[in-house]
């Protein structure tokens, strides 16, 4: 069986867009991680209104963490899947205590943009080989993480 990828794209371009979408993954790894911690610990106030849309963000995280992996995949590359990869390769600050609910908040606009960030930052590689399939993943994620920030900044007063 022929395990050579010709789908257009060298191996050299496949890399360079497999690494971002590594960080990619890591991200959103990352933020599915500490949208999950905080939907468990958030308290006050807005308590019921925070645990819901929290779950419904890590919720959609989960999903997401998937669909990078399998671009990976389908690149001709390994999806990392450690912790220690995801350490290495995130700009996602974790969070080891447990802050207000609004700073919870004020970080997680601050963790989405990261990831509109990054994804945004992989576009040049995708485009530069016609890479539709990554550029379309990478347009989904940043509508995605742009609306969700924005839902959240506008929790804060």
């Amino acid at each position: 069986m022929n395990k050579k990828i010709d789908i257009g794209i060298v191996e050299k371009d496949r890399q360079e867009i497999a690494n971002g979408l590594s960080r990619l993954l890591a991200d959103t790894y990352t933020l599915y991680l500490k949208t999950h911690n905080f939907h468990w610990n958030v308290t006050g106030p807005m308590f019921n209104t925070l645990h819901t849309m929290f779950e419904t963000q890590y919720t959609e995280l989960a999903i997401a963490v998937d669909d990078i992996a399998e671009r990976i995949r389908a690149l001709g590359f390994a999806a990392p899947g450690s912790y220690a990869q995801f350490a290495e390769l995130t700009s996602i600050k974790e969070e080891t205590s447990t802050p207000t609910a609004e700073e919870m908040i004020k970080q997680l606009v601050k963790d989405q943009e990261t990831v509109v960030r990054t994804a945004r930052s992989i576009f040049p590689s995708a485009d530069k080989v016609s890479d539709e399939p990554t550029a379309d993943l990478l347009t989904q994620r940043m509508q995605i993480h742009e609306k969700t920030a924005w839902m959240l900044r506008s929790m804060i007063s």
